[in-house]
């Protein structure tokens, strides 16, 4: 008997990194409706800057080209937080820029003030594979007078 596990043909770890992102939507919900953080709570949140989704402005995706990590502590607004993503207004070095962070691009979420801490993995988006061209891109009958016409008898079988 083998001690090798079979591959599992459920994606456990995707659905339990899903349902850990859904805390980190629920906890931003509670901060959106409430219109602040409670009590001494603040957020550290790291995202791949590169992410599908992520839209944030040039000059941080030149300075933070991978990974960078903002604070939610006490200057932010314009919180926003939807079934897949958030979106929110902070400074940095004085100039104000709204970021919008699809929660797939998180890669952690850790709240201090409780020692709490989410680690996330994300998949990197990865171009197609090149293919051969279809064989069905071009017409491959020719009608008896040279054009391009196919005729499909849909008559019954005799």
């Amino acid at each position: 008997m083998s001690e090798d596990l079979p591959d599992s043909l459920i994606p456990y770890d995707e659905i339990v990194q899903e349902a850990l992102r859904a805390v980190v939507g629920r906890v931003l919900g509670e901060v959106e409706r409430s219109g602040g953080l409670p009590g001494n709570h603040h957020f550290y949140i790291t995202f791949k800057t590169q992410a599908v989704g992520v839209d944030i402005p040039r000059h941080l995706v030149e300075r933070f080209p991978d990974e960078m990590t903002i604070v939610l502590q006490n200057k932010f607004w314009d919180l926003k937080v939807s079934e897949d993503a958030f979106g929110v207004s902070l400074t940095f070095n004085q100039v104000a820029a709204h970021l919008h962070i699809p929660f797939a691009a998180i890669t952690a979420f850790v709240d201090p003030a409780v020692n709490f801490a989410l680690q996330f993995q994300v998949q990197a988006d990865e171009a197609p594979e090149p293919h051969e061209e279809a064989e069905n891109d071009a017409p491959q009958v020719k009608s008896e007078d040279g054009s391009n016409v196919v005729t499909v008898d849909f008559g019954k079988k005799k």
